[in-house]
């Protein structure tokens, strides 16, 4: 039998976005990229997103394709 085991992780915020100053928002957006790129190149998964109005893969190595 295959059982495939999901980890996650749960953060807890300090402030609420709604209570945060504009620079606090723009540092926790920031930081929230970050990982999110970090997490899917660590499982071998491109990020993927609109670039000029057009989708785009960004692979771990840097390299970028339309789709």
């Amino acid at each position: 039998m295959h059982t495939d085991t999901i980890k996650y992780r749960t953060g807890t915020m300090t402030k609420r976005p709604a209570e945060m100053t504009a620079q606090e928002l723009k540092i926790w957006q920031e930081q929230g990229e970050k990982e999110i790129r970090e997490y899917l190149f660590s499982i071998n998964q491109p990020l993927i997103y609109s670039k000029n109005g057009v989708m785009v893969a960004e692979n771990k190595d840097g390299s970028i394709e339309t789709i």
